[in-house]
């Protein structure tokens, strides 16, 4: 009877161990299922899961809103840009405009620099393009800033102005600027060899400030107003042009002033006096 019973024993033996052993892999199975679904659940974003095509309702209009929120914080940041038209409304811009001081036509394709000038003079903007037009020399700027921050154009921004002149020899390739025929060159005349480029005019906006080098510093209130005319400027081209005074084109010239110098510097880095950039 004994040596019968060892057999049944050691099978019975075997079967229990079979079975612990079936049912840890059952439970390794089971936790590994589990870890797997919390890593899918944590590690897909929207995105993912939307190509990956696991979206649900929840995630649908989770990115719906996102989608909303975004688009709607772009559109107000573009409508809060005032446009050209409301920014010249705010300058009260007035228009003295005479047609011979227009020689040709400058587009948006050819605008690059505003050319900062002084009037070397104490009138009023509208006196100053009136002398303009009466002396004959069909020379002029874009706009006259006045010292009570009063501005007037004499010139539409799509037309050329006499206002640069002749600059530095090796200064036209310097600035990217080329004499070609869309200048009339009506009243122009020829300074000597050291001065031989010509072309800043068709590639350019300029702008005089009433002022007299050593005369004392520039208006607060001409200052605002120049900072208003370059944004307007800027917003009616739909980009920001290069910020320059005429010596820089024509050495030896006495605009802008030394008391304009750090006024100047400031503009070229943010487009206003103070250097500090401007807010709608």
């Amino acid at each position: 009877m004994a040596l019968n019973d060892e057999p049944k024993r050691s099978g019975w033996r075997v079967l229990g161990i079979a079975t612990i052993g079936i049912l840890l892999l059952l439970v390794v199975v089971l936790l590994y299922r589990v870890f797997s679904e919390k890593t899918e659940s944590s590690d897909f974003t929207p995105t993912s899961k939307a190509q990956a095509g696991l979206f649900t309702v929840s995630d649908t209009i989770m990115v719906e809103e996102t989608a909303v929120i975004s688009t709607s914080d772009v559109s107000a940041a573009a409508s809060s840009a005032p446009t050209a038209e409301e920014l010249r409304t705010r300058l009260n811009i007035k228009t003295n405009i005479y047609p011979n001081l227009q020689h040709g036509i400058k587009t948006a394709s050819y605008q690059k620099y505003i050319v900062l000038h002084d009037t070397e003079g104490t009138g009023s903007p509208t006196s100053v393009i009136d002398w303009w037009e009466d002396n004959g020399n069909l020379i002029a700027a874009h706009f006259v800033v006045g010292r009570d921050g009063s501005i007037v154009q004499a010139v539409p921004l799509d037309a050329i102005a006499h206002h640069a002149g002749f600059g530095d020899t090796g200064h036209g390739a310097y600035y990217g600027v080329a004499d070609e025929s869309r200048d009339d060159k009506k009243g122009t005349t020829p300074i000597g060899s050291w001065a031989s480029d010509y072309g800043m005019n068709s590639y350019s906006i300029g702008i005089e400030l009433v002022h007299v080098g050593g005369g004392g510093d520039y208006t607060q209130a001409q200052l605002e107003a120049l900072d208003g005319l370059i944004a307007y400027i800027n917003a009616y081209y739909g980009f920001k042009s290069t910020i320059i005074d005429h010596k820089a084109w024509r050495s030896g010239n006495s605009d802008t002033s030394p008391e304009f110098a750090t006024y100047l510097a400031n503009y070229q880095k943010t487009g206003t006096h103070t250097g500090v950039a401007a807010t709608s």
